[in-house]
């Protein structure tokens, strides 16, 4: 045999053995005013030994610290784009020219993400647009010559209508055909993923008297559960939640879909009436999750055993302008100065850490009254929006902070904001109200009642 032949053989035995690594990434999200330059995030992320970074935009000095590094990244068009995207393919272009053009392939973009839980929205359009939008930027990419990029989009769990047991997963009766169906084809045909955001948190939290703590966080050593109808049984719920997704692609003929889990994660901190979210489960959950994806050789799941599962862990660091329940802004391995929440690191290697970790002390319902009061550092004009907000709900909410009341001091806005806001949560708690108000919010254990004035409280 030649020596040419001999070097051809040689290099296809190293590309056919190449792997492909279930070694976890990290979500790199910016909504924080305290967060690391770029090129310091991009160090923080080297020194978590990850390899591959989700970024939910194509921020260019972020693409450019990543510049001649090893790490593979995910990069992302935003959601008020797709409708126009989906109708101009010179405007999907141009977004190419303009985002992907300058960086690849020195910096290793490989994912193009269309949109974030695009199907998780009320918006009928915007849900219609997304294939045609998925279908613009992939011919996009190949017109003007990007090679080695997938795309995909990401998915909620809310967009399957059962997941339990998970043989009968199955997607939403609105989207299923519509546009679940030609978005598998398109994934399937390009050789991509069906991006997935997975969170056993969330039904732990939901039902913590049903769903065992332990078994949400790879702990369980004696809870199983076993699927009726293909006798597969589930060591963790992680592993329940990505096969019902399996089986869900499964009935719409796709079966071999891979599905790549595009963040997943446990809150460091929350809320007072959110239960579990402590720095304790969040290192359990992760670590465990990280030792589960990143094992050689791979673990896969019941459905699929022995698969390659890559992922992204939800986040990077803690990020303080997220809205929402106090959880959102707790989700981060890092802390804004760089410092670790917890000790983690992302290759795997690691199987035991040293650190000794805070005792949980709210996997329990909290048994007190809460109240919600004026965040610290609120925005004085929005404040004025809040209240308005609040006192035109109904049900007398803010009757006490009018003239007369027995709380009613015109000069303090924000104590009328504080007994508004905590009358508002304790009227709408039950039907869907937040302590939030776009952040100006946060909830309390100390009682701001004062006098005859008594602040309405919830209790769990």
């Amino acid at each position: 045999m030649s020596v040419l032949h001999l070097l051809a053989l040689s290099l296809l035995v190293s590309v056919s053995g190449a792997k492909f690594s279930g070694r976890p990434g990290v979500n790199y999200g910016q909504l924080g005013d305290n967060l690391p330059s770029p090129s310091d995030s991009v160090k923080l992320i080297q020194s978590l030994n990850a390899k591959r970074v989700k970024l939910y935009d194509a921020n260019p000095a972020i693409l450019a610290a990543l510049n001649a590094t090893d790490i593979t990244v995910s990069v992302m068009v935003p959601n008020e784009l797709i409708v126009n995207i989906s109708k101009s393919s010179s405007l999907s272009d141009e977004w190419i020219r303009s985002n992907i053009l300058p960086f690849h392939p020195s910096t290793k973009i490989r994912y193009l993400l269309v949109g974030n839980e695009i199907l998780s929205s009320a918006d009928s359009e915007l849900k219609s647009a997304l294939v045609p939008a998925m279908r613009k930027i992939q011919r996009s990419l190949k017109k003007l010559g990007v090679k080695k990029v997938k795309v995909g989009t990401t998915l909620a769990v809310d967009v399957l209508k059962t997941s339990f047991p998970p043989s009968s997963g199955e997607f939403r009766s609105d989207i299923s055909g519509s546009v679940m169906k030609p978005m598998l084809q398109f994934l399937n045909r390009t050789k991509s993923f069906l991006f997935v955001d997975v969170y056993p948190y969330f039904p732990w939290a939901q039902d913590p008297a049903h769903v065992d703590l332990s078994y949400a966080l790879f702990e369980s050593t004696n809870v199983t559960v076993t699927d009726p109808a293909t006798n597969l049984t589930y060591h963790n719920l992680f592993d329940q939640m990505i096969d019902a997704f399996v089986f869900a692609t499964s009935r719409l003929g796709y079966p071999d879909l891979r599905i790549w889990v595009a963040e997943t994660g446990w809150p460091n901190n929350g809320d007072y009436d959110q239960i579990g979210a402590n720095v304790y489960n969040a290192a359990t959950y992760n670590r465990n999750v990280v030792k589960k994806l990143s094992a050689e050789p791979p673990v896969g799941t019941p459905a699929r055993p022995g698969k390659v599962l890559p992922s992204f862990i939800f986040a990077l660091f803690n990020e303080n302008q997220k809205t929402g329940p106090g959880t959102e802004r707790h989700f981060g391995l890092l802390h804004p100065n760089g410092s670790r929440v917890y000790e983690i690191e992302l290759s795997g290697e690691t199987t035991e850490y040293k650190e000794t970790l805070p005792a949980p002390e709210n996997n329990e319902v909290y048994k007190g009254k809460i109240w919600c009061v004026v965040a610290k550092g609120a925005n004085w004009t929005q404040l004025g929006e809040a209240l308005s907000y609040a006192c035109s709900q109904g049900n007398n909410t803010c009757d006490p902070i009018k003239s007369g009341g027995s709380c009613h001091k015109p000069d303090l806005t924000v104590l009328h904001a504080s007994y508004a806001f905590s009358s508002y949560w304790a009227s709408f708690r039950k039907t869907g109200g937040t302590c939030s108000f776009n952040g100006l919010a946060i909830q309390t254990i100390k009682d701001p009642s004062f006098g005859r004035c008594e602040f309405p409280s919830v209790t769990l």
